[in-house]
Parts: structure tokens; sequence; C-alpha cells
């Protein structure tokens, strides 16, 4: 018998093939930076041209929307920018308090009903936030904290964000029990195994959930708007809000250059931290 051979495809035919499926990606790419171009480019243009001028090639150029935009709530925008650091800070650090702690017990402590608790917070990721929301607002206006920063730090001291919880269950769970029974011997009990042992290996599980929370909460806009109704505590999506209430179409140009504006940190974070928000993906079993 003559065993058939399969011919491989023309070299010209690969070659077709290679520029469709690229021209496609490349069409798909312009189809989603798109508005984000048109942004950048109408933060730059009169107020004037913004709306009546959709094309990216301005025909004039102004810094007039970073000026008034800057004072257009009456305050200097470095303000909300301040605002939304803070939040964005304490809400890192609550994370990791409480995220890690709770891993640590879940993944390592063997107690009563632990697989329950395990689930429950499971089952709490498919919850929808919004069924929460007036419980929490009741809740905390009897403790008179609205227009304060507490209804929005408390949540992340209490492990809340189930989503980091889990990330670093799985993570604590590939590393080798022989540490903490070596840490037992020592006379190292349940903390001090934590702090000294499992902490200081969880770092790609920390850098990545420092990362997630950072992106989101400086991103968060219906949170901060429940419970922020003064000026002078915005944050940078809740004062870009009120910026277009307040404003007619003038206020349009404004809006596009603060928001380009609140846009750079995140580039510069993500930037920064983006080698190790892809190890600590692939390091916590997440694909």
């Amino acid at each position: 018998m003559t065993a058939t051979t399969i011919s491989a495809p023309p070299l010209r035919q690969r070659r077709v093939r290679s520029a469709l499926k690229h021209t496609g990606l490349l069409i798909f790419v312009a189809l989603m930076i798109y508005p984000l171009v048109w942004m950048v480019v109408s933060a730059f243009k009169p107020a004037d041209q913004i709306l009546t001028d959709p094309g990216l090639i301005p025909k004039d150029l102004t810094l007039d929307n970073f000026k008034d935009g800057w004072h257009a709530l009456n305050r200097p925008f470095s303000v909300f920018f301040l605002n939304s650091l803070l939040v964005t800070i304490g809400s890192i650090v609550g994370n990791l308090f409480s995220c890690s702690l709770t891993a640590y017990a879940l993944a390592r402590l063997q107690f009563r009903m632990r697989k329950v608790y395990f689930a429950i917070t499971l089952a709490s990721v498919m919850l929808p936030f919004h069924v929460l929301v007036i419980p929490q607002y009741i809740f905390f206006s009897q403790f008179d904290l609205v227009n304060t920063y507490w209804p929005l730090l408390i949540p992340k001291f209490l492990a809340t964000d189930a989503f980091f919880v889990f990330l670093m269950v799985q993570f604590i769970r590939t590393l080798p029990r022989e540490l903490d029974r070596a840490a037992w011997i020592d006379g190292a009990g349940p903390f001090l195994t934590f702090w000294y042992v499992v902490l200081p290996l969880m770092r790609p599980a920390l850098v990545t959930t420092t990362i997630f929370t950072f992106i989101w909460t400086w991103n968060d806009f219906f949170v901060p708007l429940i419970y922020l109704t003064r000026t002078q505590v915005f944050t940078v999506p809740v004062a870009l809000n009120s910026m277009v209430d307040s404003e007619t179409q003038s206020g349009v140009g404004m809006l596009f250059a603060m928001s380009l504006l609140s846009l750079l940190p995140i580039l510069v974070f993500f930037a920064f931290a983006q080698k190790y928000l892809i190890r600590g993906i692939a390091t916590t079993g997440l694909k």
C-alpha cells in the first residue's frame, strides 16, 4: 500500500489567509479604540466643534477645556483626585488585610462548617450588589456615616470582596503544608505562621488583588454616587457626573478633558503592574 500524503497549502494561499486574518483584527481594534481616540481628540477641540465635527482631525486646537474643567465645580479638580486616591488606598489596605486573613483561615485552619462558609463566600460572588444597596444605605445612614468615606471603606475591611478571597484561597492551597508544620514545631501559632510563613509567599496574589482593587475602586461610580452628595467629598467619577449635570453643551469639552486626565493614573499604574498581574493570575490557577 502506498501512503497518501497531504500536501501543505501553497505559500501564496497561507499568505492570503494571514493577511485576511490580520486585516480583520486591525479593523476590530480600530472599532474598539475609536471612542477613546475620539474622546482624546475632542478634549482639545473648541466646545462648539465637539458635537458638530465628528472627525478625528480637529480644525482648531485649544487647552481651554482643561483650564475651565479644572475649576468647573468651584474648586480645583485636584481635590477630587485626592479624594479618589484616599478611597483607593484605603480599599487596597482593607482588601489586603481582610481577604488574606479570611483566605488563610479557609485554606489552612480546621474548624466546623469551614466548607459551608467557603461555599457561602463563593455564592456571594453571584449575588448582585444592587440587592444589598438599600439595607446597607439604611445601616450607614443610621450611624450618620453618609457623606463620609466610611461606607466605602468599612466593607473592604470585612472581606466582602469574595473574588479576592477565592483568589487567595486558591493560591494558599498551592503552598506546601510542610511549611506550616515546620512553623508549628518551632512553637508558632496560626497567626505567626500566617504572618511569617504564608503571607511572604502570597506576594503574587497580593499584587493581583492590589491591581484589581485599584482599577475597580478608582473607576467605581455607583457606590460613591449613593453615599457622597457634598461636592467637597466627591470622587473623580462622581465629579465628572456632576459636571455633566451642571453644564450645558459647553461642558462637554471640559468633561472630555477631565476624563482624559482621570485615565492617566490607571494607565500609569497598569503599565508598571502589568507583569505582576499576569504572573499573579497564572500562579493562582485562574485561566
